[in-house]
């Protein structure tokens, strides 16, 4: 039975704010005179580039920049890079804007919580279960948990940019279900990419998959996961942060 969970970031308990207001935001802030027709088509360039973390793939990365897209999620530098790199090919009216935009991806205000996160993470706490936030990531996300009221619901995170390692390869898995003191078996990783969360399956990790949607698109989503749980854990099994 499942005593452990760990649950991927983005697209899974939290989302990221829609492209064109991700740009209008770092436009106003900025205090650029951008029309809006302009505004429109340069947030459409940027979603095609791939240029929000978090948000949609690129359509094509271009070939010198794809050894950095790989990898990315390694280090906060080539993260930075890579996103920068990305949004100056969508034709930026001005080149400092892909480090402005860069910048708002790290603040909690450019991300919401799925309505069923703090809910489920609550009950994960209440019936005992430790859980890991297991990221491809090239930040630290803890700020946003911390700004949303739930990072005291998260024993242990685990980041790619901390790891050196990165989701579907088994060590960041296995990293996790050690810090949570459980055997793979024993814990089941929740995510939104098939590829990338679904490597915990090589481990014995169960894998509990969901749809990276808007936020108001999937409100109960996460709940399924409770019921995989070990009925008998009790809150005893949590393990020190």
């Amino acid at each position: 039975m499942i005593k452990g969970a760990m649950f991927d970031f983005s697209g899974t308990l939290f989302r990221v704010e829609p492209t064109e207001t991700w740009l209008r935001m770092v436009v106003t802030e900025a205090g650029y005179d951008m029309p809006e027709d302009d505004l429109t088509a340069c947030a459409a360039r940027l979603e095609e580039a791939g240029a929000l973390p978090g948000g949609p793939l690129p359509r094509r990365v271009p070939p010198d920049l794809a050894t950095l897209w790989r990898e990315r999620d390694l280090s906060a530098e080539r993260h930075r890079a890579a996103y920068t790199a990305l949004a100056r090919e969508a034709a930026l009216p001005c080149p400092d804007l892909a480090d402005a935009l860069y910048d708002r991806t790290l603040t909690p205000a450019a991300w919401q919580p799925y309505p069923d996160t703090e809910s489920t993470l609550k009950e994960l706490r209440g019936r005992g279960i430790p859980v890991a936030v297991v990221s491809n990531i090239g930040w630290d996300l803890r700020r946003v948990f911390r700004h949303h009221g739930v990072d005291d619901l998260i024993t242990h995170y685990l980041l790619s940019c901390e790891q050196g390692t990165k989701k579907p390869d088994p060590a960041i898995f296995q990293a996790a279900c050690t810090l949570l003191g459980l055997a793979p078996d024993e814990v089941v990783m929740v995510g939104d990419d098939r590829a990338a969360d679904g490597g915990a399956a090589a481990l014995g990790c169960a894998v509990h998959l969901v749809d990276h949607l808007p936020v108001d698109q999937r409100p109960a989503a996460l709940t399924a996961v409770l019921d995989l749980l070990d009925p008998s854990a009790t809150e005893s099994a949590l393990p020190p942060a």
